[in-house]
């Protein structure tokens, strides 16, 4: 409160003082210019050019008032545009949420119309289009995105792809994704997604030859790309046998396929296995025999004990006798034990085999050992428990598969 008085104490000292000093020191001010003259104080001058200034500042207020006010009447004004635009851009985006494709489509249309990088509104307009089947208006909106934003043709494509995917056009989205990789090759989004649909289209040599650069995107990890380098190799590998009707031309193809890997595939139990495989399909034996043979030696792994099992080798006597010596590192290995059988059957050691097979059945109860064992007692004579085995490896094959719909079981046994 002191404080006030204080401060109007020294305003009216001030005010009191400059009156003081007007009065003393009134001045004169005189313009004359022809006809006119104009004769006041310097004070009156003063006070009528702060009027003036006043007056104009007050006209320039109210003539931007009544543009502003026309602005906001007016519907063609730039204002009430940039507020349809965003109404529409907003309204267009829930839509495209929503689902409701024909408004989606009419209201980002719109909003693109009024904006000089109006790519998220095409892209979201595309969508909407292939959602309602209107495929060449969805290319027609994205070109015109590319147009109004070439910088943006890395995510112009992707969506390109899509768009191609919905339509089930796996080959056009390849050959879109494979544009861009060409002209973006390390571009990590690009890879990614060309990357999957080379494994869905099982295009298994474009995929071997994207792995390095895979590889340098760093997107994925060690064992995606480990994961991703088998499939590649193993539908590689399995694919050859399909495409040459030649038993010699397709082996030469597996061969020259098998030597292109690098010596550390070529140590993979996964990709030997996969190797074995097409090697017995074009019943090269003695070539699977000794490709087993070297890889088992380094690592006993089940899927290759399997394939040697089932095997004909060079020698068989010899085949059995280091198959038997692996019991040494595996003495309760059930897989081993049924390959041991299958090799003594081939030696036509009956006995013997019916031990091996008896033994993996005690460790591990399988449908394929059961079915080799009540093949060998049926042979033996022992129609019995031949019969028992049978339907027991049945039963086991039938656990391992999908169950069937009940309902639809049921109409096919009414309608009978």
């Amino acid at each position: 409160m002191k404080r006030t008085y204080l401060i109007l104490l020294v305003v009216v000292a001030c005010a009191a003082a400059l009156g003081m000093f007007i009065a003393e020191h009134t001045g004169y001010v005189l313009i004359s210019w022809k006809s006119f003259r104009y004769e006041s104080s310097l004070w009156m001058f003063l006070a009528v050019l702060a009027g003036v200034f006043a007056v104009l500042y007050g006209l320039r207020a109210l003539i931007k008032m009544t543009f502003v006010s026309t602005g906001l009447v007016n519907p063609w004004s730039r204002r009430n545009q940039g507020r349809r635009l965003r109404r529409a851009a907003e309204q267009g985006i829930l839509d495209l949420a929503q689902g409701q494709w024909k408004d989606a489509l009419r209201h980002l249309r719109r909003a693109a119309e009024g904006e000089k990088k109006p790519l998220v509104y095409l892209l979201g307009a595309a969508n909407a289009a292939e959602k309602l089947g209107y495929s060449e208006e969805a290319d027609q909106l994205l070109e015109q995105a590319l147009i109004k934003q070439p910088s943006a043709e890395v995510a112009i494509a992707l969506a390109h792809a899509d768009l191609q995917l919905q339509r089930a056009d796996d080959a056009g989205a390849q050959v879109t994704l494979q544009a861009m990789h060409e002209l973006h090759p390390q571009h990590p989004e690009v890879l990614l997604r060309l990357q999957a649909l080379l494994r869905q289209r099982q295009d298994w040599s474009a995929l071997i030859g994207l792995l390095p650069a895979l590889r340098k995107c760093k997107r994925l990890n060690s064992e995606q790309l480990q994961s991703i380098e088998h499939q590649a190799w193993s539908g590689r590998l399995a694919t050859i046998c399909t495409l040459k009707q030649d038993t010699q031309a397709a082996l030469k193809s597996l061969d020259s396929a098998w030597q292109g890997l690098s010596v550390k595939l070529k140590n993979d139990p996964q990709l030997v296995a996969s190797y074995a495989t097409e090697l017995l399909r074009l019943d090269a034996q003695q070539q699977a025999e000794s490709l087993l043979r070297h890889a088992l030696k380094n690592s006993l792994n089940d899927e290759l004990i399997e394939l040697y099992g089932r095997t004909q080798g060079q020698d068989a006597a010899r085949q059995l006798q280091l198959a038997e010596s692996w019991l040494k590192q595996a003495p309760n290995h059930p897989i081993l034990l049924r390959a041991l059988g299958r090799l003594s059957l081939r030696n036509q050691l009956w006995g013997k085999a019916r031990d091996y097979f008896e033994s993996s059945l005690r460790l591990h109860r399988q449908a394929h050992t059961c079915a080799e064992l009540a093949r060998l007692l049926s042979h033996l004579g022992d129609t019995q428990r031949s019969n028992q085995l049978f339907a027991e490896s049945f039963q086991l094959l039938e656990d391992s598969l999908p169950t069937l719909p009940q309902p639809a079981l049921q109409k096919e046994t009414a309608s009978s």
